[in-house]
């Protein structure tokens, strides 16, 4: 068996999941880059998803703690689906992906993963890039650090031009 070394996981193995909301922690921490955030809107920002399915993985998420898209402000809302369209043009230029996925995932039996604060996700995707390792090994590959797909997104202009 071949040993694939993820010691970046481990602050997330042995991190306390119960300890507050990402998406209102970050945000009001002020330490954009070490949270991976990539652009701070009126109502709503951009980072980086810290345990990405593919590189440059972003996440849309508004500052107001609230459950899901229906029962967010038009204002929010519609901000959310400005720095989506943000984020793509970004990954597009940065990563030059084969295609996108977009959404959100509403409620724990959704698959949310934080279900008490909407978010919505841009996962860029390639031509080949599911293989063997998620379904035999439970392990996926991500090439690239979070800092490198950090720097090349604001590279490619996702805080502005």
């Amino acid at each position: 068996m071949q040993v694939m070394w993820t010691p970046w996981r481990m602050e997330f193995i042995l991190s306390d999941k119960t300890d507050g909301c990402i998406f209102c922690q970050k945000p009001a921490e002020n330490r954009d880059r070490e949270n991976y955030i990539l652009y701070r809107g009126r109502r709503a920002f951009i980072m980086l998803n810290a345990y990405p399915y593919s590189n440059g993985h972003i996440l849309i998420a508004p500052y107001e703690h609230c459950p899901s898209l229906e029962l967010l402000d038009d204002e929010t809302a519609d901000e959310m689906m400005r720095l989506t369209r943000r984020g793509i043009r970004a990954i597009r230029k940065a990563f030059k992906p084969d295609g996108l996925n977009v959404g959100a995932n509403i409620g724990a039996m959704a698959g949310a993963g934080i279900a008490e604060h909407v978010h919505m996700h841009v996962v860029p995707r390639w031509a080949g890039d599911t293989n063997f390792m998620p379904v035999i090994g439970g392990v996926r590959l991500v090439p690239e650090t979070l800092e490198t797909s950090y720097d090349r997104l604001m590279a490619a202009g996702i805080a502005g031009e």
